[in-house]
C-alpha cells in the first residue's frame, strides 16, 4: 500500500491539552486532530477529507515558558483590576488601551482617583464623565420622568374607567378613546427618547470600557522535536498534501514553526520476517498493545506500557457543536512488533524501518 511519509522538525512546540488552564500542558506528540487540521489548512480545504495518520517522533527536552493571561471581568469594577477601553467592544481581545490600574486589593476608586495608577488621563476623564452622566440621568428620571409617568398612569386609569361606563357609539366615548390613544403615544415617545438617549450617550460608550485582571501562567514547551507522519487517504488528497506541504508553517501554536525535511510516497507492507524495534515514541492503538501485536518495554517485571490518551481525530457538527471522534491510544516508546503482529504496517523504505499504526 502506498502512503505519504512526511518528516518534520520543530525547534519548539506546545500541543495543548484542552483540559489544562493554569499550566497549559502539552501532549508529547501532536494529536491527530492537530495534524489533520494543519494539513487541511495547508491544502486550503474547507470540507473534511478522510484520512488515517500514524504519528511518531521524539523531543530532546521540555521547559516551562511564562506568559501573561488576561481575564475580563463580567462587569466594569470601579475598585479593582485594570480599567481598559476596548478597540472593539463586541470582542474581548488584546486590542485595548489601558486606562488605569488599581494599586491595593481593596479601597480603590477609578472615579475618585483613590490609590490608582493613571495610565491614560484622557480616557480616565472620559470614564469619569460617563459615570457622572449615569448619575445625572438617574436623578433626572427620579425627579422628572418618574413624576410624569405617574401622572400618565393615573390619567390612563381615569380614561379607562370612563370608557367602561360609556356608550361606544357616543361622541364622548370617541373623544375619550382618542385622548387615551394620545396619552399612550406620549408615554411611548418619552420611553423611546429616553432609551435612545441612554443607549447613544451612556450604554454604547460605557460598553467600550472593561475591567480585567492579569495572572502569570505557563506553557509547557517541547524542544528540538522530530516528527514522522504516515498518511493514508485517496490518491488526489495525498497528491494535494504533497504539493502543498510547504504551506504548512506551524504545528501547535501559531509560533511553533515547522521545517519540512521530507515528503515522499512510500510503500508499506503488512508482513515482516523478523522483529522490528521502533526508534521513536508513538501513539499506538490501545487494542494493539492489549492484544500483544505491539510489545512494550518492561522494567523489573512491571509493565511500563506508557500513557493512555483519548485523542480527537475528526469531528461532525451536531446542534451547532463540534462532536469529535475519539481514538484510544497509548503513547509509548521502546516498543516493537513481530512477524505475527496484525493491524500494523511497516515502512522499510530508507535507512531505518518504521512501525506504522494508522489511526
Amino acid at each position: 500500500m502506498e502512503v505519504l511519509r512526511i518528516k518534520l522538525t520543530q525547534s519548539s512546540a506546545n500541543y495543548k491539552k484542552e483540559e489544562t488552564v493554569k499550566n497549559k500542558m502539552t501532549y508529547p506528540l501532536p494529536p491527530f486532530s492537530t495534524v489533520i487540521g494543519a494539513l487541511h489548512s495547508a491544502c486550503g480545504y474547507k470540507e473534511y477529507h478522510p484520512m488515517d495518520i500514524s504519528i511518531q517522533g521524539k523531543y530532546e527536552s521540555m521547559h516551562k515558558e511564562p506568559y501573561t493571561d488576561y481575564c475580563f471581568l463580567n462587569s466594569v469594577m470601579d475598585d479593582r483590576g485594570i480599567l481598559v477601553k476596548l478597540k472593539n467592544n463586541s470582542l474581548h481581545s488584546t486590542a485595548f488601551d489601558k486606562v488605569a490600574k488599581a494599586i491595593k486589593s481593596q479601597g480603590n476608586s477609578f472615579r475618585k482617583g483613590i490609590t490608582i495608577e493613571v495610565i491614560n488621563e484622557q480616557l480616565l476623564e472620559e470614564y469619569r464623565q460617563l459615570k457622572v452622566l449615569v448619575d445625572e440621568v438617574k436623578e433626572f428620571k427620579k425627579s422628572r420622568i418618574d413624576k410624569v409617568m405617574a401622572i400618565i398612569k393615573k390619567r390612563k386609569k381615569t380614561l379607562a374607567d370612563k370608557k367602561k361606563n360609556g356608550d361606544k357609539d357616543s361622541i364622548e366615548y370617541k373623544i375619550i378613546a382618542k385622548r387615551e390613544k394620545e396619552i399612550k403615544q406620549l408615554e411611548k415617545t418619552i420611553k423611546d427618547k429616553l432609551k435612545a438617549y441612554e443607549t447613544n450617550s451612556i450604554k454604547d460608550p460605557y460598553s467600550k470600557f472593561a475591567s480585567l485582571t492579569t495572572s502569570l501562567k505557563y506553557y509547557e514547551v517541547l524542544n528540538n522535536i522530530e516528527l514522522i507522519l504516515h498518511i493514508k487517504s485517496d490518491e488526489n488528497t495525498l497528491k494535494d498534501i504533497k504539493e502543498n506541504i510547504y504551506n504548512l508553517k506551524a504545528l501547535g501554536r501559531s509560533e511553533d514553526f515547522v521545517d519540512v525535511q521530507e515528503a515522499c510516497f512510500v510503500e508499506v507492507v503488512d508482513e515482516i520476517d523478523d522483529e522490528i524495534e521502533s526508534m521513536y515514541s508513538a501513539y499506538i492503538d490501545y487494542d494493539l498493545v492489549k492484544n500483544e501485536d505491539i510489545i512494550t518495554s518492561t522494567k523489573k517485571g512491571i509493565s511500563a506500557d506508557g500513557t493512555k490518551y483519548y485523542l480527537n481525530k475528526n469531528y461532525t457538527i451536531k446542534d451547532n457543536k463540534r462532536v469529535f471522534e475519539k481514538k484510544k491510544v497509548l503513547y509509548t516508546s521502546r516498543y516493537s512488533a513481530h512477524e505475527e503482529s496484525e493491524g500494523l504496517y511497516f515502512d522499510l523504505d530508507g535507512d531505518k524501518p518504521y512501525i506504522v499504526n494508522l489511526n
